[in-house]
């Protein structure tokens, strides 16, 4: 599996922007990959001053020296610190256009962010902006919510066997390279709600709740069989439920440091995991995530 060629990390000089950089950082030290840090001044801001204080004021070229300093400053200490060198690039402008600007002059092959900005990083995350941003490129997406202190040792690995579920598993190989896998699978009874109400008595019910986690549990394993996944560095994990809700108290029972989605469910149209279940991982959960956002 080939390590990731170019990691991209956003920061807005937050707390939760450094994690992200951090984590960025050990992981270019763990595959080889090189680092861009990058800041964004947005737009919105800088027109702002320049129609207070008037276009080319010295209070710009301040605020800009003051922006290389700290970024160049972030700089150091991440490659003092994890044996990295790290190229930083500053620019103004629509945030979510020069990020994939420069993901596309780097070839970067993911992007790393904070999940809780003071800025344009937490409008990623959290946001709708964060939304356009994954349906505009084919980047994964790495939101770190933990300081960092080591190589991640537990993924949970969500899949629902659309097109996008190989991929996340190759992805969470280059990611976490050493981490254990929990593949996992959430499933419901097929129209349980309209069942009952049509008086389909409750054995009925529970047959096919057996039914639904046995074919979940054996395309569980097919799926490990075809990503090659070795005995012992993974698990099936087979559970019934709200898919955002499952995760999260899973992510929290297995002790899982990073949970891997991806962009679509079933259909392209549907944007299962990339709507609320992204959405809610990412505020209630504890865990970074990662966003598979390529087919297989």
């Amino acid at each position: 599996m080939n390590a990731p060629r170019t990691l991209l990390a956003a920061t807005d000089f937050s707390d939760s922007a450094r994690h992200a950089a951090e984590r960025a950082a050990g992981l270019a030290h763990e595959t080889g990959a090189s680092l861009t840090l990058m800041h964004v001044q947005a737009a919105a801001p800088l027109q702002a001053l320049r129609q207070w204080l008037g276009q080319g004021h010295a209070a710009e070229a301040h605020l800009q020296a003051e922006v290389e300093q700290q970024l160049q400053a972030l700089a150091t200490s991440l490659q003092a610190t994890h044996k990295v060198p790290v190229r930083t690039v500053s620019s103004s402008g629509p945030v979510l256009d020069e990020l994939l600007r420069e993901a596309a002059e780097q070839q970067a092959s993911l992007l790393v962010l904070g999940v809780r900005g003071i800025g344009f990083v937490r409008r990623l995350a959290l946001g709708s902006t964060s939304e356009r941003l994954l349906r505009r490129t084919q980047l994964p997406l790495l939101v770190v919510r933990q300081t960092p202190h080591q190589a991640y040792r537990r993924a949970l690995v969500a899949v629902d066997f659309s097109a996008w579920s190989g991929k996340s598993l190759a992805l969470v190989h280059e990611v976490a390279p050493h981490a254990h896998i929990v593949l996992t699978s959430v499933y419901q009874v097929p129209f349980e709600e309209k069942l009952r109400f049509a008086g389909v008595d409750l054995a009925t019910v529970d047959h096919y709740r057996e039914l639904a986690r046995a074919e979940a549990l054996q395309r569980v394993h097919e799926l490990a069989r075809s990503a090659d996944l070795k005995p012992g560095h993974w698990e099936p994990c087979v559970v019934e439920g709200e898919a955002w809700q499952r995760l999260i108290e899973l992510e929290q029972a297995r002790d899982c440091d990073l949970v891997v989605l991806g962009k679509h469910g079933q259909s392209v149209t549907e944007d299962l995991l990339l709507g609320s279940v992204t959405q809610r991982v990412l505020a209630e959960g504890d865990a970074d995530v990662l966003v598979s956002t390529a087919r297989s």
